[in-house]
């Protein structure tokens, strides 16, 4: 028996032929209909290797998945301005509903991801049926592991982003004329509630648990530390699972697996510099990433400079630190007052330098299109993403230990001792002294603690928003922050329909089983 894998199947048909099942439905097999032989799928290990990759690439290359986070989770939040008036970003800063729905990042972020759970469906529902005698049944399972974890993440994407989604792992049948009825629901399914959603992300991560490959010197593996990071991710949102205990049951198995944080916070974003060798240069000059693969790296997306796969992040955020010339161009995320001035009062945060850094005079070459407060002479860029050398890490230990102080403050029976050791561990390595006195004092005192070493710690990694969400003080601080910040640009009142996203236009006319996210 033949099948074909669903890939457009949640919003797009770029994939298949004809998106008109309903109308011009083909009457016998094709090369549209006949699509993958379960039994020639992946025949041997190249095969397999080489699709591994193409979902590699699906997150390496994507703006969806790096770009589009920051703007969804940082522009659209306290933490940054756009930082231009072109494209998308300022529609986003502004919280203008109307131009998101044709604007590209929310149909670019949805589409791409669902492109991407198709590679891991092809994956996990094939890899069986390969016959290669040199691969071992242990590693067919890891394979199928790291197809079920790489899902798993990106369906947890797009819980965030919409919470309810149409849920897509099954091939679909062969489409003819005889059964294009049956098929319809497959190729354009209706969506899942949010619930639902985090329960299949869930299944996805206990399955793949016990095969999942451990292998610290490859931190672009969909690997056990990273399930058991999701895991701690998914028990500590607000949905019908969420679960402490279970936070910090597999925030402990992450530690287990050897995970720490480094004793340099710059071993994370830094990079390796030395002096131009031509005239007229800056001081220093990128040469490649500080450190890849730390102990404290969970998912690092990894580059290799100007081999046709530097992290372009980096122009989009600045390029700060490989190249000859002044920065040019408005560039996205600029660090917000509000931000800048939580740092201001522990300037000697390690954190704070390592997040943000100015250019002023000369090195400015560019006029700021709009006015955000800063002078010129000192404009502040947003720092994790400075070079072409430097890793997207997606995930780190910090992240983890934070959810897990974050279960111990609000558990039935808190623990506040260890999450003010957590608090604490964290502020020494950016340099701090322990927390005072009195913001350990009760749990109030020391949530309020923890929310702010959060945010300093995760700043511009992509987890703000879904924070304060998780927090259900998204409306709260946003509402306050555009009363309080006179460089904020959004007049609008946020509410609990901004919680998520709204379903993007062109994606709710390409199915029409879809319907609107509530709210909007």
């Amino acid at each position: 028996m033949k099948k074909i894998n669903i890939i457009a199947a949640a919003g797009l048909c770029s994939l298949i032929a004809s998106c008109s099942l309903d109308l011009n439905p083909v009457a016998k097999y094709s090369d549209v209909t006949e699509g993958i032989d379960e039994n020639i799928a992946f025949p041997d290990r190249m095969a397999i290797t080489t699709h591994i990759e193409a979902m590699n690439t699906g997150i390496r290359e994507g703006e969806h998945f790096h770009q589009d986070l920051l703007l969804l989770s940082e522009i659209y939040t306290d933490n940054a301005y756009s930082g231009n008036e072109g494209g998308a970003p300022p529609t986003f800063e502004k919280n203008d509903v109307a131009d998101m729905m044709v604007k590209p990042p929310l149909q670019r972020c949805w589409n791409r991801r669902y492109d991407n759970i198709a590679l891991a469906n092809k994956l996990i529902n094939n890899i069986d049926y390969c016959k290669d005698p040199s691969i071992t049944p242990a590693e067919i399972a890891s394979y199928k592991a790291q197809a079920l974890i790489y899902r798993a993440m990106l369906y947890y994407d797009l819980a965030q982003y919409w919470g309810s989604v149409p849920i897509v792992i099954m091939d679909g049948a062969d489409i003819t004329a005889d059964n294009v009825a049956d098929a319809y629901d497959k190729y354009f399914p209706r969506q899942n509630t949010e619930l639902e959603v985090y329960k299949q992300i869930e299944e996805d991560l206990l399955r793949a648990v016990p095969d999942a490959p451990v292998d610290n010197s490859n931190k672009m593996l969909m690997s056990k530390a990273l399930a058991y990071t999701l895991l701690a991710h998914i028990y500590c949102d607000n949905t019908e699972l969420r679960d402490y205990d279970k936070v910090i049951e597999y925030a402990d198995k992450v530690a287990e697996l050897g995970f720490d944080l480094v004793n340099d916070f710059s071993d994370l974003f830094g990079v390796k510099l030395e002096d131009p060798s031509r005239e007229g240069g800056p001081d220093n000059l990128a040469i490649d990433a500080k450190a890849r693969n730390t102990v404290e790296g969970i998912l690092e997306i990894q580059y290799s400079g100007n081999t046709g796969r530097g992290n372009f992040n980096s122009q989009i955020f600045g390029l700060l630190w490989d190249t000859w010339t002044p920065v040019t161009f408005a560039n996205w995320v600029l660090p917000s007052h509000d931000l800048i001035n939580l740092f201001e009062e522990e300037p000697e945060d390690i954190r704070y330098q390592e997040s943000i850094h100015y250019y002023g005079g000369t090195q400015l070459g560019f006029t700021p299109p709009h006015d955000w407060g800063y002078s010129t002479d000192k404009y502040p860029h947003m720092f994790k993403f400075r070079s072409i050398y430097g890793s997207n890490i997606r995930y780190r230990y910090a992240d983890v230990l934070l959810l897990k102080a974050e279960a111990c403050i609000k558990k039935d029976s808190p623990d506040l001792e260890t999450a003010k050791n957590i608090l604490n561990k964290i502020r020494k390595r950016a340099g701090l002294e322990d927390l005072a006195p009195e913001k350990t004092a009760s749990a109030e005192a020391i949530w309020e603690a923890y929310k702010i070493e959060r945010r300093k710690e995760l700043v511009f990694e992509g987890f703000r928003k879904n924070d304060l969400v998780r927090w259900e003080e998204f409306e709260t601080v946003m509402n306050n922050y555009i009363d309080t910040d006179p460089y904020a640009r959004n007049t609008v009142r946020y509410t609990k329909t901004h919680y998520k996203f709204p379903i993007q236009a062109t994606v709710l006319s390409s199915n029409d089983s879809l319907t609107q996210i509530e709210g909007y």
